[in-house]
């Protein structure tokens, strides 16, 4: 079955939105009325799993509507298997086309895909994993990302973003497992550290993660999704403090059309009653077919979207894209807690 056919409606998962949305086909407001330009405009987009086609394309749309960019942030899957080689074309590809200077590479489930080849010409999961070392996979990314961590911390014109990602592949740790996520106290510290400080300072923080969280966007709600973070409570207690957080996942290839492509998550016990945004980025390379091991093998696409985030002042405007079409689908307009 087709997986936009699981959708399902959550009840009891999202709070009130304190938001606007703008649907599709109406025409989108630009907010740049005298003295009411952005504090910072930057990109966010997902599962690019090697389909330097359509990445090219994303890239191209991207720079046309947002030449002066602050940054890109890409949630992982950014190549279909991991392989060095498939990392470095997509760094050639990205090379080819202008782009904002600051980048930042969340990592994927798909990252960890190389154990499942004997060679790259020969899938061997019956093999797995085929003298693949789990700690060759880290060292690819971050040879690729250049940091030595899974999570990192960049600046987008002013904005704090922030990365996180499974720092084990599980199914090394456990043969029931594949792709799970697993956080460790160390960068659930982090987060929470760097969370309560930009707090402080009256920003907004973007965090940018590959898995969606559980009852939150588009696709979150099935059993595919539901169950991927090993510590989803604790995340979901760090976020679901903090009113002007916004949490970018991909990985469900699910359409940005869908009306959950944005919701507010309100976790119960904190005090926060308003909740934190989570936005689904859509994906660049949006077909696949599992491969019936907990993974997924990318085939031909089937559309290119990805998001434009405006920061004001007071408020924050994400925007979803068709690149492909060259045309905006929506918009959420976000009303900021507190003003920068």
């Amino acid at each position: 079955m087709d997986r936009r056919s699981l959708l399902t409606v959550a009840t009891g998962a999202v709070g009130a939105v304190a938001a606007s949305q703008t649907p599709a086909g109406a025409a989108l407001p630009t907010h740049a009325e005298p003295g009411r330009r952005p504090f910072a405009t930057f990109n966010v987009i997902s599962d690019i799993q090697g389909d330097l086609g359509d990445f090219g394309v994303a890239l191209e749309d991207m720079n046309r509507t947002n030449p002066t960019s602050a940054g890109l942030a890409v949630a992982g899957d950014i190549t279909p298997r991991g392989y060095d080689a498939e990392c470095a074309a997509v760094a050639t590809e990205l090379a080819r086309h202008r782009h904002a200077k600051t980048v930042a590479w969340a990592i994927g489930n798909h990252e960890f895909y190389v154990p499942k080849w004997r060679d790259p010409s020969t899938l061997a999961q019956d093999s797995w994993p085929n003298g693949t070392t789990e700690d060759s996979l880290f060292r690819s990314f971050y040879r690729f990302a250049g940091r030595n961590a899974v999570n990192a911390e960049h600046v987008f014109g002013g904005i704090p973003v922030l990365s996180i990602g499974t720092e084990k592949y599980m199914h090394y740790h456990d043969p029931k497992l594949w792709d799970e996520v697993w956080l460790s106290e160390a960068q659930l510290t982090w987060l929470e550290q760097r969370l309560a400080y930009w707090a402080r300072r009256r920003r907004p923080v973007m965090v940018v993660t590959h898995h969606p969280l559980p009852n939150t966007v588009s696709g979150s709600h099935n059993r595919l999704y539901s169950r991927d973070y090993l510590q989803a409570d604790r995340l979901l207690g760090i976020l679901g403090r903090h009113r002007d957080v916004f949490l970018f996942c991909g990985h469900t290839h699910w359409d940005l059309a869908l009306s959950d492509w944005y919701v507010r998550r309100v976790v119960p016990g904190t005090a926060n009653l308003d909740g934190f945004s989570v936005i689904n980025t859509g994906a660049v390379q949006t077909g696949y077919t599992d491969d019936g091991k907990g993974g997924e093998v990318a085939v031909e696409g089937t559309f290119n979207q990805g998001l434009q985030v405006e920061v004001f002042q007071d408020r924050v405007v994400v925007k979803a894209r068709d690149f492909a079409a060259g045309s905006w689908l929506k918009q959420i307009t976000v009303p900021l807690a507190t003003r920068i």
